[in-house]
């Protein structure tokens, strides 16, 4: 019996392929004049009538096409949301103006409400052509553009794109003069007459002259460019006398901006008029910023302080020995225990062999540590380009997480005896399991790294955490020393004869352990089925269980012998290849309207801020970062967040419940966990206003919940 079903030197194609799957998914789109998300396409244009020379009118302009029900922001995003970033690259003599907003919508979110814009729009901005500019040798204008904006429907998605588009200087460019004259025409004119803003109790009166005359005794549409002032949901009124337009406005309660001077906007339709209000009045004193606690706002900046620490800290040493017990213990993660206790019965088999016995161990360990130093690397490489990532990070990908399954269904059908590869591949791979035990372990290294990312043992969420923060020698350190506490209880067993004493000694039981851990490796692919279910929708979760039972087909096919072989072999074949070509599109794609709320029954959605609102109004928060390919958050939402003495006291101390769901990649959750010096779920905090948060174990239970709320 092979040491390790899948440890075949042919697997080590599939591990590449796993790779570039997880990062083909997180591969930004550069070099272009056009982006196309699932939710948008995004252009940069340009518009010189004229050509480009000193004086001249030019102007770029990002034109973002949203899909239906979505939506991007305003300069003022509202109660939340962001507004659309730009970040221009461009040769001397060439200045880049900010962004003429064209009139936003509003709209209303529940008890909420945000301004941005929907269908098309273009964000123009204009260039200043100074005598310094000199052209390319092209004789063109290049420019580059880095753009993040925030597109949202009932969840939010962060985008970015990178751009690049060269001008003619000495031709004129009107091939989007349409869209341009459009968006020229949805800025809002300025207002001639005077505006002010009176303050009166909760209520701003505003009060704005010189509007056209066309206007009067019609309702405008108010949108204020300061934001966190007004009650951007609240109900407001208005009201004409004479020619002057007067609107009574609710102030925030949550109000951190105290303006001397309010920008304003007012819109009928498309057309929108512009005017700076003074503010008369003294305004009383603002609430903490976001509604932090200067509490919460210290126990941040620790953290923040905490993750600079210079490298001959306690803090760094601490950080290296959590690596070392983290990685014992995930040894005992039930993501983990199909392949470890495969690898036991390994070594069991070579047991009276001392030197394979060693030479497997070592084996083994260096392709623990180096699948762990891989992957910190290209953590800390994609953060470093822009990217939000964390610990687990390529199970974010749909892609990743249905190659998994596959592999692990290859796994179990080996194990409960349907096939053997030696009678499947050719016998110069087959052989090579004899010839090269060494990297057979190695393979089997790897594959348990693979799958024990996803979770994040006791210990080892500071000690990521800390990693992110350090310098790239000191956070691969890190990662190394979590690879041999992982490794290090094989590598025991492999070098010293007490500890290998203990494990059992071969005989007819191995057969039946073997085929008995198909079973394991099958629930695992049940696991991860529903975890693209999550990720990708039902039809994502059909098409991939039916891509797997065609697989399966196919393995069974090579097992025939005769004539029959050659047939059923060809014909699975192609099933599979049309089948996985149609069902593909489903299981890559990342989002849906089938996607289901991580957040059930007490619990709500977290989006960034509310945290922060909630604390402002003096209730306690309870935030649980989970992901569904988060074996250790399952167990515990199972357990524990769901246990009637937990959930009694939580609704005894008004506690609000908030899930924030990291199945799928979202950056603003990647941000929340650094605020909190983690980098991987679970994390479990206690918010109390005016008090440090509380950060729970990786693994909960009822008494220590019980004991953190008791303490509000």
């Amino acid at each position: 019996m092979p040491e390790y079903p899948m440890s075949r030197k042919s697997l080590l194609l599939t591990f590449a392929l796993l790779g570039v799957a997880a990062c083909s998914a997180l591969a930004q789109t550069g070099g272009k004049s056009v982006v196309v998300t699932e939710r948008a396409r995004a252009e940069l244009m340009a518009h010189a009538p004229e050509g480009v020379e000193p004086g001249k009118p030019v102007w770029l302009g990002l034109q973002l096409a949203h899909k239906p029900e979505w939506h991007t922001y305003w300069k003022n995003s509202g109660d939340s949301g962001l507004p659309t970033q730009l970040q221009w690259s461009l040769p001397a003599g060439v200045v880049a103006g900010e962004i003429a907003w064209p009139v936003p919508k509003k709209f209303p979110i529940g008890s909420l409400a945000n301004y941005g814009y929907h269908n098309t729009v273009l964000l123009p901005v204009p260039l200043t052509i100074t005598p310094d500019f000199k052209p390319s040798l092209t004789g063109d204008l290049p420019i580059k553009l880095k753009a993040q904006w925030l597109i949202c429907r009932q969840e939010c998605v962060p985008e970015e794109g990178e751009f690049l588009l060269k001008v003619p200087v000495r031709s004129a460019v009107a091939l989007h003069s349409a869209a341009f004259e459009t968006a020229f025409a949805a800025q809002p004119k300025p207002i001639q007459g005077e505006s002010s803003v009176t303050l009166e109790g909760n209520s701003l009166k505003v009060s704005v002259a010189g509007l056209p005359a066309a206007l009067r005794g019609k309702e405008l549409q108010f949108f204020p460019e300061t934001n966190e002032v007004i009650e951007t949901a609240a109900q407001w009124t208005q009201a004409w006398t004479g020619g002057i337009w007067t609107a009574r406005v609710p102030v925030s309660p949550q109000r951190s901006q105290s303006p001397a001077v309010m920008p304003i906007v007012l819109a009928l339709g498309e057309q929108g008029w512009r005017t700076e209000a003074k503010v008369l009045g003294a305004w009383p004193k603002v609430a903490a910023q976001a509604g932090m606690s200067p509490a919460l706002e210290a126990a941040l900046r620790a953290n923040e302080l905490s993750a600079a620490a210079p490298t001959g800290s306690i803090t760094f040493a601490a950080a290296l020995l959590g690596a070392l017990l983290g990685g014992l213990i995930l040894n005992l993660m039930p993501c983990v225990f199909p392949v470890l206790a495969i690898k036991v019965v390994g070594f069991t088999r070579h047991a009276d062999d001392r030197r394979a016995h060693r030479l497997s161990g070592l084996a083994y360990t260096a392709g623990v540590v180096v699948s762990f130093i891989a992957l910190g690397a290209g953590v800390l490489s994609l953060r470093a380009a822009g990217a939000q990532l964390g610990w687990g990070f390529q199970l974010q990908s749909p892609a990743f997480v249905a190659a998994l399954a596959a592999l692990f269904t290859v796994i179990g059908l080996n194990l409960a005896g349907l096939f053997e590869f030696g009678a499947i591949l050719p016998s110069s791979v087959a052989s090579l399991e004899a010839k090269h035990p060494v990297g057979n372990s190695f393979l089997s290294g790897v594959l348990a790294v693979a799958i024990a990312s996803p979770c994040t043992a006791p210990f080892m969420g500071a000690s990521l955490g800390l990693a992110i923060g350090l310098p790239a020698a000191q956070a691969l350190l890190i990662f190394a020393v979590l690879g041999i506490g992982m490794a290090l209880p094989y590598l025991a067993a492999s070098w010293i004869p007490a500890v290998a004493r203990l494990l059992p000694r071969p005989g007819p039981w191995m057969a039946i352990f073997r085929k008995a851990m198909a079973f394991p490796m099958f629930a695992t692919v049940a696991w991860l089925v529903w975890v693209l279910g999550q990720q990708a929708g039902i039809d994502g979760a059909g098409a991939l269980l039916l891509v797997l039972v065609v697989m399966t087909m196919v393995i069974w096919a090579f097992t025939l012998r005769g004539r029959a072989r050659t047939v059923v072999v060809a014909m699975s074949a192609a099933s599979f290849a049309l089948i996985a070509w149609v069902g593909g599109q489903n299981i890559a794609r990342t989002a849906g309207q089938d996607v289901v709320s991580a957040a059930s029954g007490p619990w709500q959605d977290w989006e960034p801020g509310r945290v922060e609102q909630l604390l402002a109004t003096g209730q306690p928060v309870f935030v649980d970062f989970t992901a569904s390919w988060c074996v250790t958050c399952q167990y515990n939402k199972k357990t524990v967040l769901s246990h009637p003495e937990v959930l009694a006291d939580l609704s005894a101390r008004n506690v609000v419940l908030l899930r924030a769901d990291w199945t799928r990649r979202n950056p603003a959750v990647t941000a929340a966990l650094a605020q909190l010096g983690r980098n991987g779920v679970p994390v479990y905090v206690l918010y109390k206003a005016g008090a440090t948060p509380i950060v729970l174990s990786e693994i909960l239970g009822v008494g220590e919940v019980r004991s953190a709320i008791a303490r509000l």
